[in-house]
């Protein structure tokens, strides 16, 4: 189970890192075509080639770690990816963090050890092709709920001349992203039960194809919600959507189960919770500090500016020394 567990990390890590040193290195680039002369430049651009070949070894990882372990298990550990996305970025890109991201960061830690400590692996699943279209059937029942009530709020909007999205557009934009992740990591996992159970092996990449899909369309809903809503509500929802029915559709789907002896049970349980709540303080804990007290406020704002002042003697001695001569 902790060797699954640390694939994860592994594999979210370099998801993350991955996709942020591309995003790093195409500041110089084109925007992505065919041509020739396009292809070239990003093959030849050494941070974004490096970031695209983290990300795809974190795909691969992160299905080896979905063949051996549950769902429920390796979904939630998957959302400590943006915990270790806030270290790389404090330490590599010189990003500064507030105290509530370190909690957040804390809150995972402890979180993905919860997990390992309760996770039992199910050396047997019983469940057949019929569980895929009750699966997609659910989805798509759910998806009709959230569009309509969609449909409805945008209607809304426009019936009341107003430009901005609502909150409520946000949180549903979010949640559908995060159900296509949660459901990618769940269709990858039925591929490999229904292969340990002596289907035909040509059915993993047709479920691992599917899988890519999903994440594909998650990535498109969350891209379309960051643009015309609020990062923070999206990003959110979305983390959150994506741990939640991954945990539900692994247990309904594929026969996961809670572990028997209750010390494993509050552990896993606990771990759950605790991943959730670091993720949420990661993504909204410069919102979030606008609601504590004023002294505390200027406390963490003063250390802030410490460390802004620290990195840049560090970056920019020259200018540091001709400051001081002055």
């Amino acid at each position: 189970m902790w060797e699954a567990i640390c694939l994860t990390l592994l594999a979210t890590a370099g998801n993350n890192i991955g996709k942020v040193l591309q995003k790093k290195g195409s500041i110089v680039l084109p925007p992505v075509s065919f041509r020739l002369k396009v292809i070239r430049a990003y093959v030849f651009n050494k941070i974004w080639v490096f970031g695209f070949l983290m990300d795809m070894i974190g795909a691969l990882l992160m299905l080896k770690a979905l063949s051996t372990a549950p769902v429920s298990i390796i979904q939630p550990v998957s959302g400590c990816g943006l915990a270790i996305l806030s270290v790389f970025s404090h330490f590599y890109l010189k990003e500064i963090m507030n105290v509530l991201d370190w909690v957040g960061i804390t809150l995972a830690g402890f979180g993905t050890i919860g997990v390992g400590m309760g996770g039992e692996e199910n050396k047997s699943s019983d469940i057949s092709l019929f569980c895929l279209p009750w699966l997609v059937f659910s989805v798509v029942v759910l998806f009709a709920v959230l569009n309509g009530w969609l449909h409805y709020y945008r209607k809304q909007r426009r019936h009341q001349e107003m430009m901005d999205f609502e909150v409520v557009e946000e949180i549903i934009v979010g949640l559908e992203s995060g159900i296509f992740f949660g459901m990618s990591s769940v269709i990858s996992k039925m591929g490999f039960v229904l292969f340990e159970q002596g289907y035909p092996k040509v059915l993993v990449p047709i479920f691992i194809s599917f899988s890519i899909c999903c994440s594909a369309t998650g990535f498109i809903y969350q891209t379309r919600g960051l643009k015309h809503g609020r990062a923070i509500v999206v990003s959110t929802c979305a983390a959150v959507a994506s741990i939640v029915s991954g945990v539900l559709a692994g247990m309904l789907a594929l026969g996961e189960r809670l572990p028997s002896a209750s010390f494993t049970r509050i552990c896993l349980l606990f771990g759950w919770i605790l991943i959730i709540l670091g993720v949420i303080l990661l993504v909204s804990s410069t919102r979030l500090l606008g609601f504590l007290p004023r002294s505390i406020r200027r406390l963490v704002k003063s250390s802030n500016l410490e460390k802004i002042q620290k990195n840049q003697k560090i970056h920019n001695p020259r200018r540091t020394m001709s400051a001081s001569h002055v």
